[in-house]
């Protein structure tokens, strides 16, 4: 039997929640991503604070994959009420800790990090007082220390309360990451309109588990 098709906005409840809260400014969201372009009409940047004098919050190229990706992803996150793409929680204060450099990209390749600035990133959002993280990264180089790193730094957020929710890829691959096989991550897959993950969506026991 083929499930029904649903709209996106049904398809992960949004407005339901939306019926019981739209977020206070109390609570406050890690973005670990890329600059976001804070001159976007839809953006509720009243709501969105810079935590790093050295990864400056606003993008500097907005022709950047780095600063279209920050900015698709604060949209999620921080979109006015009413725009054309609903935020989860507009009324939420948006902590920005850009990781991804504005470099030119070849061959189509999405911007990336090391683990030791991915490492320091979870750190500083902590510190500033974050109550969840948003993590859609991937690392380069990854090494034996530098996952160890990334660990340590999940486990600081994790002795703190703070919630990590981590996509787990668009690979196509069976298995996790240093991020995603963390106790305290909730690992997070792209779905089609029927709610089953699309092909590209990376798989394994911690999405099956806490996903």
């Amino acid at each position: 039997m083929t499930s029904p098709l649903l709209s996106p906005l049904d398809l992960v409840q949004l407005p339901s929640v939306m019926a019981v809260t739209r977020g206070r400014p109390e609570i406050r969201i890690g973005l670990i991503d890329g600059p976001v372009a804070m001159d976007h009409p839809d953006l509720a940047t009243e709501n969105v604070r810079q935590i790093s004098e050295k990864a400056k919050a606003a993008c500097g190229r907005t022709d950047s994959a780095a600063c279209r990706h920050g900015t698709f992803v604060a949209g999620i996150l921080s979109a006015r009420t009413g725009s054309i793409a609903p935020a989860i929680c507009p009324r939420c204060t948006l902590l920005v800790r850009p990781i991804f450099a504005e470099t030119t990209e070849r061959n189509g390749q999405l911007p990336n990090a090391s683990p030791e600035d991915l490492a320091a990133a979870i750190l500083e959002c902590v510190d500033a007082g974050a109550h969840v993280l948003n993590l859609s990264v991937a690392v380069n180089q990854p090494s034996a220390q530098g996952e160890r790193r990334v660990e340590d730094a999940l486990n600081h957020a994790a002795r703190r309360g703070v919630v990590v929710v981590a996509a787990a890829g668009n690979e196509g691959m069976i298995g996790s990451s240093v991020i995603t096989r963390h106790p305290g991550t909730v690992p997070v897959v792209a779905y089609d309109s029927r709610g089953r993950p699309i092909n590209q969506s990376n798989l394994g026991a911690s999405t099956a588990g806490r996903g």
